[in-house]
């Protein structure tokens, strides 16, 4: 019964979402030269058709009769999120000229894994937040979510294999290995302050940016575009990806809990090692280093050390550094959409990098 009622209500909202497009297709003109918004209203709105039935068909995979499963699963997929991911394959494809619906399963598998992923990275972090939610560890234990996160990452293969392309397959899978080697990567610097800024690059390629290029590539794919076009998107979902990690990194020591839909600190705490701090540990004093070494490679933190972390972050500007390093990987996601024309989608997308980037401001 819970499930209907669920999916009545997202046919509700699709009807509405419909009548955005429709108005949209009526109204909208190409813009150029292109005005950069900070928003992802254009991309919400050109998408939304296509998110509908993509959020259709997340919560029909996303049943069992387990009733567990459907629940917690449901307690992080509809506790928000921007469903970027989802909605750079629904762009990419259209910016393609594609017109079939092929990308809609596809992009439903790369939101189950990006969801699958939250639920395991919780469990590794000991996060107690997600998307401005208890995290599901605490309402179904460490146990639960890594299985139910183990069931959706099945689904999602399930549903590739639906669809019946080899190449799709491909991206996916590999998709899902190297973000695994990220997040293994991520383990084995945490606690470890002299990390180098091209390791974590590495890492951070890995753990966020793969996924970024598989939803943009699959675009490409889908539309049986030629390779200039997928290479091209290629690049605009990995420098869009490292644009958002980097911004992300930042708003840690200096975002706000609402926005982030997770605690103020939540890195430090959990000893990650990201480039404000890489960057304030090259620059600091041997006295800082120690306070680094202290705090997140021994692990021993203390009620104000937190205020000290930024403290010293704020005194050799190393978040104004890393979103100096999101503007230009920003930069290098637009350049690479240049071989397409300009459409709304184009405009879209780059209005998604301009989104990620302000993020920071």
């Amino acid at each position: 019964m819970q499930l209907t009622l669920k999916l009545k209500t997202w046919e509700q909202n699709l009807t509405v979402q419909n009548l955005t497009a429709s108005n949209l297709a009526e109204t909208e003109t190409i813009k150029d030269p292109y005005n950069p918004s900070p928003s992802l209203t254009n991309l919400l709105d050109l998408t939304a058709t296509d998110m509908g039935r993509i959020n259709e068909l997340i919560l029909k995979k996303a049943h069992s009769s387990v009733d567990m499963i459907p629940q917690l699963a449901t307690h992080l997929i509809e506790s928000g999120g921007k469903r970027i991911r989802p909605m750079l394959t629904c762009a990419t494809a259209r910016l393609c000229a594609y017109e079939g619906l092929n990308h809609i399963p596809l992009a439903t598998s790369i939101e189950f894994l990006h969801t699958a992923t939250l639920l395991h990275d919780d469990v590794v972090d000991e996060s107690d937040m997600r998307r401005g939610k208890k995290a599901a560890r605490l309402l179904w234990g460490n146990q639960a979510s890594v299985l139910v996160g183990d069931y959706l990452l099945g689904q999602s293969f399930k549903i590739m294999v639906g669809v019946g392309s080899l190449e799709a397959l491909k991206i996916l899978s590999h998709a899902s290995a190297v973000i695994a080697e990220g997040e293994v990567m991520q383990l084995a610097t945490a606690g470890n302050p002299q990390s180098s800024q091209d390791e974590y690059m590495e890492m951070i390629d890995a753990k966020t940016a793969a996924l970024f290029v598989a939803a943009a590539e699959l675009g490409a794919v889908v539309a049986e575009r030629p390779d200039k076009e997928r290479q091209a998107l290629k690049q605009f979902g990995k420098n869009l990806g490292i644009t958002f990690q980097l911004i992300d990194d930042a708003l840690d020591y200096h975002g706000e809990s609402a926005s982030l839909g997770k605690d103020i600190g939540d890195d430090f705490r959990d000893g990650k090692i990201t480039l404000p701090v890489i960057l304030a540990y090259q620059a600091g004093t041997k006295d800082e280093q120690a306070f680094w070494q202290r705090t997140l490679g021994e692990g021993t933190i203390e009620p104000k050390d937190l205020d000290t972390a930024i403290e010293l972050i704020n005194k050799y500007n190393t978040i104004q550094t890393t979103i100096e390093r999101a503007h230009h990987y920003g930069e290098a996601a637009k350049k690479a959409l240049s071989i397409f024309p300009a459409t709304p989608w184009k405009h879209a997308l780059l209005d998604v990098v301009e989104f990620c980037v302000k993020r920071g401001n």
